[in-house]
């Protein structure tokens, strides 16, 4: 499974070129609790490039931020609505990649103790359990479903219990979409939105 880890070579780009070489790559991260790997397809992303006022950085560079300036492939973890996101910075100071949508791998075929514990971690109000497509579909949701936390993982680099690794899929066709979520004064109309067309149906907003 490691044999096809990315390297921090891979993420010396800038965040415009990243941001759509991440789509069909797989995060896998061991549970501590199960010591299960759970896996995850990237199927959409949103790039933040430098001087780029949508990004954390043009804000102001702060102890909690630090990771936006730290060398490419640093991960950068951040409450949104008081639930964590996962970025992982690129090639410039201030620029980075958010991961904003995941989709189990691999899907359809899943494994049930994988998918057991996603559910878990990330449960619907009453009985029923969230829909497997829908358990990374958007970038609270994926990180949830994975069980990241920013404590444990803001600043740090990936490892052997948590990598992004190439298995081998390339997407047919990318789209792009405006950034959600922008305010009015920040550069809310850059096409900096990457979705891997094949998988709309499980990414955060399929109409927008």
């Amino acid at each position: 499974m490691k044999k096809n880890m990315l390297g921090t070579y891979f993420f010396r780009q800038t965040a415009i070129d990243l941001a759509p070489a991440l789509l069909g790559k797989v995060i896998s991260f061991l549970s501590p609790n199960t010591k299960l790997f759970l896996m995850m397809k990237i199927i959409e992303t949103e790039a933040y490039e430098v001087n780029d006022k949508a990004s954390h950085a043009w804000l102001g560079r702060t102890p909690s931020r630090e990771a936006l300036f730290m060398p490419a492939g640093t991960i950068y973890m951040h409450h949104c609505r008081g639930a964590a996101t996962l970025n992982i910075s690129s090639l410039g100071d201030g620029a980075a990649v958010l991961i904003k949508s995941a989709l189990v791998y691999p899907y359809p075929v899943v494994d049930n103790k994988m998918i057991a514990e996603m559910q878990k971690n990330n449960p619907l109000p009453g009985p029923r359990n969230r829909p497997i497509h829908r358990l990374g579909a958007g970038q609270t949701l994926l990180c949830r479903a994975l069980g990241l936390s920013v404590a444990d993982w803001n600043m740090k680099n990936f490892n052997d219990n948590f990598f992004i690794q190439d298995v081998g899929y390339k997407p047919s066709k990318i789209i792009t979409r405006k950034r959600l979520g922008i305010p009015a004064h920040r550069d809310p109309d850059k096409l900096y939105r990457f979705i891997d067309n094949d998988y709309l149906f499980a990414c955060t907003k399929p109409n927008n």
